[in-house]
């Protein structure tokens, strides 16, 4: 299921508040207005992490503390791959720990499940979790390294929470006076940007900053804009370092090497994610517990006559225990969907709509997820989705204008 990692690149469209590093800023009124690109297919994406020899010097006789999981690979052929630790350990960088994510170093865990501390099988190396009790590296844990790595592959949706470690490796980097190097990689949904705005009320590990569900920009670009804004606690700076890529826009489709996480198995599904992971928060369950997750949707509670598609989750591997075990679901296949170039609300809106269960359809998690009230009070009061994406145009138009003062592309 693991894809090549470039697919031919084709003209697409996609929103126009789409930027490159030196685009003017977008009006207000641009925000919904789609238009036709054409790209350069001749020239390969470099990967900050292929770049070894702009910042292999910079690692030579420290120590190192590496920040990744199973998407920090590098090209090594045609399409062949090795983990960035690895390589690293091979040319004698000094790696001394290994910091994990959500899913895990090898990215094999569940969504949510508790990620330990331990040790790599593969280098020895002793990992330690970000995720579950501790999501930032104690002053102990930091106190005998140099320098830290981050590599890891984001997809561009806010509760995705690779930019949250992100959020807390900067945090604990600026307070033991640590550099932090980010090793860039493209965003599979950096083409555009949609959603409602998180409100600062509803911050949590799926949502730590004033951005939409879909912020259009790189991990490292991300990074500039947490240190810029001074997001980190006490309006503190990370000493950062970027290493970028090469031959990149947002406007260039990418295919991933690696399931970025376990329930995100190709490109639809990565595609999909933004619009369909507020089910997250419903009674619905996304697919997980099957092979198409997050390219289908269902529920025992939506009306079969009006679905005309139906699947029984399984416990599987990264879903143990999905939502409806075992049981009938009626919804959505959407595997053969056009790729989105903007966060679709019909699915959500029209399972609202045909649910037996609208009481108990919402769970507190949807809020946290969407980084509002509104959205759930929109749905329930009947409004359309282009009612409740006008409510959204001026908070976008207000990111787009932070957002163009860190783009690198």
């Amino acid at each position: 299921m693991i894809k090549s990692l470039f697919k031919s690149t084709f003209l697409f469209l996609f929103i126009g508040i789409l930027a490159c590093g030196n685009a003017q800023k977008e009006k207000a009124s641009d925000l919904s207005i789609n238009s036709e690109v054409s790209q350069d297919t001749s020239a390969e994406i470099i990967l900050g992490a292929n770049r070894t020899e702009d910042y292999l010097p910079q690692l030579k006789g420290k120590k190192v503390g590496f920040v990744g999981n199973q998407t920090s690979i590098i090209k090594t052929g045609n399409n062949t791959y090795t983990h960035l630790v690895d390589s690293l350990l091979g040319r004698n960088i000094q790696i001394k720990k290994v910091f994990a994510p959500e899913h895990g170093f090898r990215g094999t865990a569940d969504a949510g499940e508790k990620i330990k501390d331990g040790v790599d099988t593969k280098t020895g190396l002793p990992v330690f979790s970000l995720y579950g009790d501790n999501k930032k590296p104690s002053s102990e844990v930091l106190k005998d390294l140099d320098i830290l790595v981050f590599d890891i592959q984001d997809v561009g949706a806010r509760f995705y929470t690779y930019i949250s470690t992100l959020h807390y490796i900067m945090e604990a980097c600026a307070e033991n006076n640590i550099p932090l190097m980010v090793l860039d990689r493209p965003n599979p949904n950096g083409s555009y940007i949609d959603g409602p705005i998180l409100e600062k009320e509803f911050t949590s590990f799926v949502g730590m900053h004033p951005v939409p569900v879909v912020h259009g920009m790189t991990i490292a670009e991300y990074a500039r804009m947490i240190n810029g804004e001074g997001w980190l606690k006490d309006g503190q700076q990370c000493e950062l370092q970027v290493i970028q890529m090469e031959n990149y826009d947002h406007s260039k489709a990418y295919s991933l090497a690696v399931k970025p996480s376990p329930n995100l198995p190709n490109d639809q599904s990565i595609n999909l994610y933004p619009s369909l992971c507020f089910f997250e928060g419903t009674n619905v369950n996304a697919g997980r517990g099957t092979d198409h997750q997050f390219q289908v949707f269902g529920s025992p509670y939506l009306d079969q006559e009006y679905f005309d598609y139906s699947y029984t989750p399984e416990s599987k591997a990264g879903a143990t225990s999905p939502k409806h075990l075992g049981k009938k679901c009626y919804g959505r296949n959407l595997t053969n969907t056009e790729e989105l170039n903007s966060l679709n609300l019909e699915w959500l809106i029209e399972a609202y709509q045909n649910t037996s269960k609208k009481d108990e359809f919402f769970n507190s998690f949807f809020t946290k997820l969407a980084g509002t009230k509104k959205l759930q009070e929109q749905i329930e009061s009947g409004m359309n989705p282009e009612e409740i994406k006008a409510s959204w145009k001026d908070g976008l138009a207000k990111y787009a204008e932070t957002r163009n003062k860190y783009l690198l592309y």
